[in-house]
């Protein structure tokens, strides 16, 4: 704990420098708020908290600004913030225009978090840990040759054309396909192969589909994500110009920016926010990322977040991810009801 002076101070230079982007002063410090010392007595505490690894000043003629422990310190002392109102009734009306549909929600959320916050917004499609079985269909082609079309839990829809050993009309695939879709409702792919369940040549035939379909979207990585406001990060100072960029972009076309988050610790319906070296990857170890869940435990979750720079508007960016993964939580139990 610091003592109350000290914080507030140490507040004070994040909260200067999260907007000016400029070492911040002891004149400046004791000019801008009403704390009743001296900017001696303000020095005194800057070089208290420079000591400890709260700040550091870039030369020694020079203004603070915040370090890793600082931006912990007063991210953790943030409690009850909220989006405002005007935005959450915003949000409400946007997501009411888009047709229900999970890439037209991500893309609408990923677009709405980047103009917000001014930052860089990444949204992943939600993903169950196995993939379940919601309806299938069963569509005659051309003689023995028939499409089966899955769809799973979370409207993803997956296709395969089989070659059956006998010829069935459209009635008996239908007959199947019925029978099946009551037979494997919500199950997994390794629950599907060991029910015990009489079926027909042509049925075991495609249940064997289902089963390779299901099992080949378990093992799929997460897809591509989604992206927007990579302008407002190149508009930043921190990377104007800088190799940081570089290996940032690099991270993403390798789609190894999710990888490169320690998303091991995310908790399901809570914010985490990884600060610079708190992040795995060098490419953003001078990056803040504020992240969350959303989704179902145990049936589908995805992750919504924001990279950007550690001086970062926290009490705007933490509470705009947490509504926004709160309206995603919802438009997803619809989904799934």
């Amino acid at each position: 704990m610091l003592p109350a002076r000290t914080e507030i101070i140490l507040n004070s230079i994040i909260r200067d420098y999260i907007t000016r982007a400029a070492p911040v002063s002891s004149q400046s410090i004791a000019s801008g708020r009403e704390l009743g010392v001296s900017s001696a007595t303000i020095r005194n505490e800057m070089a208290r908290l420079e000591q400890e690894g709260y700040i550091s000043r870039p030369y020694p003629s020079s203004g603070s600004i915040p370090l890793d422990k600082g931006y912990r310190h007063y991210v953790e002392a943030l409690s009850d913030i909220e989006l405002p109102l005007a935005e959450q009734r915003l949000i409400s009306h946007l997501f009411h225009q888009v047709e229900k549909e999970m890439d037209k929600w991500l893309s609408l959320t990923v677009t709405l978090m980047a103009q917000l916050v001014k930052n860089m917004a990444i949204a992943t499609m939600p993903k169950p840990a196995d993939c379940q079985f919601k309806h299938m269909e069963a569509i005659v082609l051309q003689g023995p040759l028939t499409l089966v079309v899955l769809v799973l839990r979370g409207a993803r829809i997956k296709e395969e054309m089989i070659t059956l050993n006998e010829t069935a009309s459209q009635a008996e695939l239908t007959a199947s396909s019925n029978k099946l879709n009551e037979a494997y409702s919500r199950l997994t792919s390794s629950q599907i192969q060991a029910k015990d369940i009489n079926l027909s040549p042509a049925e075991q035939q495609i249940t064997d589909c289902l089963v390779k379909m299901m099992r080949e979207e378990d093992e799929k990585e997460y897809e591509e994500p989604y992206l927007n406001g990579w302008h407002f990060m190149l508009n930043q100072p921190e990377f104007a110009h800088s190799q940081q960029t570089l290996s940032l972009m690099e991270l993403v076309e390798r789609r190894e920016l999710l990888k490169s988050i320690a998303l091991e610790k995310l908790p399901a319906h809570e914010v985490l926010v990884l600060i610079g070296r708190e992040n795995k990857a060098e490419a953003i170890c001078n990056c803040s990322v504020v992240i969350s869940r959303y989704g179902l435990p145990h049936e589908a979750m995805g992750t919504i977040g924001i990279i950007g720079p550690t001086r970062m508007h926290y009490t705007h960016v933490i509470p705009a991810v947490g509504y926004l993964a709160s309206v995603l939580t919802g438009l997803v139990t619809e989904l799934y009801s």
